[in-house]
C-alpha cells in the first residue's frame, strides 16, 4: 500500500483514481463497507483505490475540547487499512485552511488539482466541508457538475445499533471489550515496547511484561482476557490495565501476563488483543493475597481459551 504524506506527494501523472474520504478511526465494520465498495469499484475501473484521510484529528483545530482519544495508533490504522486491499492512503495535514474550505473547493480545487477523481463513495451520513455543512446529496451535485459519480454506502449495524467510531469508543472505555469487538470486526488492541517494570509480578510466581503502550485509548481499568502478539506468535494472556493500588502506584499500566511462555521480552514490540473482561481492578491487604486472586484470574483466562477452542471445533 503506497502513503503519500501530503497532496504533494502524489505522482503528477496519477490516472482517476476512485477514492473515499475520512478519518477512519478504528477501521472498524462500517469503514470496512465502505473500503470494500471502493476497492471493488476501483477494480472493475482498473485504477487506484485511495483513502484520503487527515493528520491530526480535525476536531484537534476545530473543537479541541471535543477532540477524542483515538481508537488507534497511527501504524495500527495503516496495517488494518492495508489488509483491506486499498492500494493508496493519502494523508493531508488539517490545519485552519483546510478548516475554512467549503465542499467545493475541497473536493474540487484542493484534491481535483492533484488527485483527480473517477468515483467517491462515502458513508450515507458522511459530513464535510466548513462547519461540517457538506452532506451525501450536496457531493452529489458536486459530481454531477464534475464528472465524478458519487455513491453513499449504507451503515452496517450490530445488534440494532450503528457502527461507529464514537460507539466503539464508548464501548472500550466502558470496558465492553466483547461487543466492541463486535464492532470492530477484531479485537480492539493496545501496542507498545515491552519496558521493564518493577519486577513484582516475577515475586508474585506471575512474570509480567510490562507495555510502554502508545495508544491514546486504553480500556477501563481491571483485568482482562487477552492474546498477545509478540515474536510473530500470538500468547493467550491475562491483563491488568489500571494504577496498581495494592502497591499504592500512580501512573496507569498496563500489565500482562503471558500463559505458559517465559522467554525475555524486554525491547520487543507486542500488541495485547482485548478479548474479555474478568474483574474490576482493586486493592488487596497483600502480596499474598492479589497472587491468589491473580493466580484465579489466569484460570478464567485458560477456561477463556479453551471454551472458545471447543466452540471451533
Amino acid at each position: 500500500m503506497i502513503v503519500w504524506n501530503g497532496i504533494e506527494r502524489v505522482p503528477a501523472d496519477v490516472s482517476p483514481v476512485v477514492a473515499t474520504v475520512g478519518n477512519f478511526d478504528g477501521v472498524h465494520r462500517g469503514h470496512g463497507a465502505i473500503l470494500e465498495a471502493t476497492v471493488s469499484a476501483a477494480r472493475r475501473r482498473g485504477t487506484l483505490s485511495v483513502l484520503v484521510t487527515f493528520e491530526p484529528h480535525p476536531l484537534s483545530v476545530v473543537d479541541p475540547e471535543r477532540r477524542p482519544r483515538l481508537l488507534m495508533t497511527r501504524r495500527q490504522k495503516l496495517l488494518a487499512l492495508e489488509a483491506t486491499g486499498l492500494e493508496a492512503v493519502l494523508i493531508l495535514a488539517f490545519g485552519p485552511e483546510m478548516a475554512a474550505l467549503d465542499g467545493e473547493e475541497f473536493f474540487l480545487r484542493t484534491l481535483g488539482t492533484r488527485l483527480p477523481l473517477a468515483a467517491v463513495h462515502v458513508g450515507e451520513s458522511f459530513r464535510f466541508g466548513r462547519g461540517r455543512a457538506g452532506d451525501l446529496t450536496f457531493l452529489k451535485r458536486i459530481g454531477a457538475t464534475a464528472g465524478i459519480e458519487v455513491v453513499g454506502v449504507p451503515p452496517v449495524t450490530v445488534d440494532g445499533a450503528v457502527v461507529s467510531s464514537s460507539a466503539i469508543r464508548s464501548l472500550v472505555e466502558g470496558g465492553d471489550v466483547e461487543r466492541a469487538r463486535l464492532m470492530l470486526g477484531r479485537p480492539f488492541a493496545v501496542t507498545g515496547l515491552i519496558v521493564r517494570g518493577a519486577g513484582r509480578g516475577k515475586s508474585l510466581q506471575f512474570p509480567t511484561a510490562n507495555l510502554g503502550f502508545e495508544n491514546e485509548l486504553l480500556p477501563r481499568p481491571g483485568v482482562y482476557v487477552t492474546e498477545t502478539s509478540v515474536l510473530a506468535l500470538r500468547v493467550p494472556s491475562v491483563t491488568n490495565v489500571g494504577l496498581r493500588p495494592t502497591f499504592d502506584g500512580s501512573a496507569l499500566s498496563v500489565e500482562t501476563h503471558l500463559i505458559d511462555f517465559e522467554d525475555d521480552l524486554y525491547g520487543e514490540r507486542a500488541e495485547v488483543l482485548f478479548l474479555a473482561r474478568i474483574r474490576d481492578e482493586q486493592r488487596f491487604a497483600g502480596p499474598s493475597e492479589l497472587s491468589d486472586q491473580i493466580a484465579r484470574d489466569r484460570a478464567a483466562a485458560v477456561a477463556f481459551f479453551h471454551n472458545l477452542e471447543l466452540r471451533s471445533r
